[in-house]
């Protein structure tokens, strides 16, 4: 009897040891059918290199994509610059626009209709000739006649101001034709 409770403490003891042996050894790699390990390491390889050739591909679009932001922020900042520098000008003693004038405004206006938020005043300017009563008067005719043509192409009323200056702001304070030309003006400044 002795022998018997030996042999199964034996067994108790061995059996679960040799499971637990058993399932603690390295378990072989599976790979695919006809699949070498070299082969699969080829193929991780090739997952890599395409994972990075898709993650070059999409850094250079967001590179472009930020540089045509850029371009058309600049676009719009020169757009805007030239609003606002390039004046529209009268002959002496007139207040009606010239041909070169009425194209100008054109291109004012249809910058204004894609900036609906923007409103403008409207400087009417004279050259230094005349009493100050009268040059006041003639520039709130030039501002008058810029807006109005303004308001023809389309632009609301409400958005566009205006206000003379006179002979009280010259661009070029010289006393000849050159300088008087270029005072005799309406510039526009964005409210």
């Amino acid at each position: 009897m002795r022998n018997r409770f030996w042999r199964v403490l034996v067994l108790l003891l061995v059996i679960p040891g040799l499971m637990f042996a058993a399932s603690c050894a390295k378990k072989p790699v599976v790979s695919e059918p006809g699949v070498t390990p070299a082969v699969g390491e080829e193929v991780e390889a090739k997952r890599l290199t395409a994972e990075e050739k898709a993650r070059a591909e999409e850094e250079r679009r967001l590179r472009e994509e930020r540089l045509r932001e850029q371009a058309m922020e600049r676009k719009e900042l020169a757009e805007r610059e030239r609003f606002l520098n390039e004046d529209i000008h009268f002959e002496f003693d007139r207040s009606r626009l010239l041909p070169e004038a009425k194209k100008i405004l054109r291109r004012k206006a249809k910058w204004l209709g894609v900036h609906n938020d923007v409103s403008v005043i409207v400087e009417g300017h004279c050259d230094e000739r005349g009493t100050n009563e009268y040059n006041m008067a003639l520039g709130d005719r030039r501002a008058r006649s810029a807006k109005t043509f303004l308001v023809d192409m389309g632009i609301s009323r409400g958005r566009l101001t205006i206000i003379s200056y006179g002979e009280e702001r010259p661009v070029d304070s010289r006393h000849n034709e050159k300088a008087w030309g270029k005072n005799r003006r309406a510039h526009f400044v964005i409210d």
